[in-house]
């Protein structure tokens, strides 16, 4: 039982990197998707009443957004595991206005949501926790967190 929660501004590779690592083992809850919060939670539930493996593919910039979801999945007895994704706006600025028009975010929505941004410590609830940047080409370089970055 694993609840995976990442963690960063719009544009840096969150989808990519589900569809790459986790797409076959893990159900993906994403308001992209789901478009209601109240539709997200159900669906939360239902993962941990049926112990299943999750992923919330979200921003989740604040520490009591991500509660929302540590909380009741360490309830639940699930291992939680974090990846942060580098939120660089500038880098995410360009890789935004590569996407498909239907797909694009404003800028001032990426711009808003780094304002809000704070960066996740262990001490969330985090059994494990991952810091992941993009290389380019679709491809990911992942390092263990460190509290103090």
């Amino acid at each position: 039982m694993q609840l995976v929660l990442f963690c960063g501004i719009q544009a840096t590779g969150k989808s990519t990197f589900y569809q790459q690592r986790f797409f076959h083992s893990h159900v993906r809850l994403s308001l992209d998707l789901l478009r209601t919060r109240h539709r997200e939670q159900r669906l939360l539930q239902v993962c941990l009443e049926t112990q299943m493996r999750c992923v919330v593919d979200n921003t989740n910039p604040t520490r009591a957004g991500r509660a929302s979801y540590i909380a009741p999945a360490r309830a639940a007895g699930f291992e939680v595991v974090g990846y942060f994704f580098q939120s660089i706006a500038a880098e995410a600025l360009v890789r935004n206005q590569q996407r498909p028009g239907e797909r694009q975010i404003p800028d001032k929505g990426i711009r808003a949501t780094r304002n809000r941004l704070e960066l996740p410590t262990r001490a969330e609830g985090f059994d494990t926790l991952y810091f992941v940047r993009v290389q380019g080409n679709q491809e990911f370089a992942i390092t263990d967190w460190q509290d103090e970055i």
